[in-house]
């Protein structure tokens, strides 16, 4: 009796141990922190998870973890980062929650292993992995000397290895130094709340180490990034509306490399919407090739209604991408945009199609390009930004992508960026619309280049300008067919949905080569 009664009580003391060391987690960094933060209105870790993931669904690893350092191990439940597997619109995915109530969830050895199991057993069984980014950089002492950054940097060799057998996506909803910041900058997507800041370090860092003091919007707020350097693809008013956008982004991908993306209800295209969309595509692309228009227009009126979810729009804005479906099947859009810039490509547009092609390609997604632009930016700002160099990395992706391409000229396109944007080959099929128009370099330009430095007349002039354009005429490139098809533009959508599934990878069960794999998320 004895025995038994000291078994039980060992059994219900290791239950109220469990039980505390649990309780201690949930609490996080306590009530006054989670207070301030709710009055902010801004989510904490667990309830951001929580707003992202199917109800309920949430399995969490590594609950019990806490800090290494003896005098932290009780004011660090969980260490700082909330880990685990859940659902999302019932696919199983990986979360990294940054919880900034535990010492600003900065990394440490406990930590950094947890992130390390999830991301292992994500790429290795098939699930994209979701970070929730929020940190303060590296933790202190934990990190200094010769011990501590034996122990705690480069400890996983695979730690920022972007090999795309899953989708990233990252979620910047507060500041995000170290190695927070290193995860958003090497996902597929990154959405940004405003308010939040993206940088190498803080803004009191960069003030010391530069001797003046810097404002942390300036260092790395949403303008920023989402207007000068790329590194993010969406910005959202709130944690709610950030982790709506993954949700939506996700759905478009497959949960692993080796699927084809999932599909959607396919509208009906003998419905009102659909013809009445098509009905005005070519209203919508003036046929005066020197008048701007908005290509997102001409996008969201070929797509499934309702579908089309662009990336980047703030930046390189010559060009429009993004992910949407076309008869409930994922596609990806790379468009000139004459809007701006007449759709002429300049470096920050040639960065934003490769790194779109690239996840495309990567992750089976066909390829669309809707095409209207008299070429690439030229001048010094370009050369110093090194545009010849761009324009190849560009050049490159589109020759790399094994997946589908499906080019439609629809006004203009001149020169090397006749190339980029799928002539020549570089498409498995093109299409054009009557009126386009292709040559090396606009006729207006052309002239003047051929009759530089010498005298002719204003009627020489037109007449030669004039026998350039009859030249640059579509049915010059259809007589060769290096246009396969020549095609009215209330046809396209038509055109593109029958293609599409001409050119599906039956051979391979939809998935592609993936040659582009390891390509750098950022160059």
């Amino acid at each position: 009796m004895n025995d038994l009664s000291s078994g039980g009580a060992v059994r219900e003391t290791i239950e109220q141990e469990l039980t505390r060391r649990s309780e201690a987690a949930l609490a996080m960094g306590g009530s006054q922190k989670l207070r301030r933060r709710r009055e902010a209105g801004i989510l904490n870790a667990r309830e951001r998870v929580d707003r992202l993931i199917d109800a309920g669904s949430f399995r969490e690893i590594g609950m019990l973890g806490v800090s290494t350092r003896l005098e932290d191990r009780t004011t660090t439940p969980a260490d700082g980062k909330v880990t685990g597997y859940a659902r999302i619109d019932g696919r199983p995915v990986a979360v990294v929650s940054n919880d900034f109530t535990v010492k600003g969830a900065s990394s440490s050895m406990t930590n950094m292993r947890k992130i390390g199991h999830v991301k292992r057993v994500a790429t290795d069984r098939g699930m994209p992995i979701v970070f929730l980014g929020e940190s303060s950089g590296a933790r202190m002492p934990d990190n200094m000397g010769s011990r501590g950054m034996g122990t705690m940097l480069g400890n996983d060799p695979s730690q920022y290895i972007r090999d795309r057998k899953t989708p990233w996506a990252s979620a910047v909803l507060g500041q995000c130094f170290g190695s927070s910041a290193w995860y958003a900058c090497l996902s597929d997507f990154t959405v940004m709340r405003k308010g939040a800041v993206l940088a190498v370090a803080s803004h009191g860092l960069a003030s010391l180490a530069i001797g003046q003091t810097v404002e942390p919007e300036d260092l790395g707020g949403w303008r920023l990034h989402a207007d000068h350097t790329g590194l993010v693809d969406r910005v959202a008013d709130t944690d709610e509306e950030a982790l709506a956008e993954i949700r939506r982004f996700l759905s478009y991908l497959p949960s692993h490399c080796n699927e084809a993306p999932p599909s959607a209800d396919a509208p009906d295209e003998e419905g009102e919407e659909i013809r009445a969309a098509s009905a005005r595509l070519a209203a919508l692309v003036p046929q005066n090739r020197r008048q701007g228009y908005d290509v997102r227009k001409v996008i969201e009126a070929l797509a499934d209604p309702g579908s089309f979810f662009e990336l980047k729009p703030r930046f390189g804005k010559v060009a429009s991408v993004g992910l949407a479906r076309m008869g409930g099947q994922s596609v990806g859009f790379v468009a000139n945009n004459p809007m701006f810039k007449a759709g002429a490509l300049d470096v920050d547009a040639c960065e934003k199609i490769t790194r779109f092609l690239v996840m495309c390609d990567s992750f089976n997604i066909p390829i669309i390009l809707l095409v209207d632009t008299p070429g690439f930016v030229i001048g010094i700002e370009g050369e110093k930004r090194k545009a010849p160099g761009k324009i190849m990395n560009f050049m490159s992706a589109l020759q790399l992508c094994s997946v589908p391409k499906l080019s439609v000229i629809m006004r203009k396109s001149y020169g090397q960026a006749y190339l980029n944007m799928g002539g020549g080959r570089n498409s498995d099929e093109v299409a054009a619309w009557p009126t386009a128009e292709v040559s090396f370099m606009d006729p207006d330009y052309a002239v003047d280049v051929v009759n530089w430095g010498r005298e002719v007349t204003p009627a020489e002039r037109q007449r030669v300008r004039d026998q350039m354009a009859e030249d640059s005429t579509v049915f010059g490139l259809a007589e060769i067919n290096a246009v396969q098809t020549v095609i009215r533009p209330e046809t396209t959508r038509a055109y593109l949905l029958e293609m599409l599934e001409l050119h599906r990878m039956r051979l391979s069960r939809g998935i592609g080569q993936r040659r582009m794999a390891h390509w750098p998320t950022t160059f």
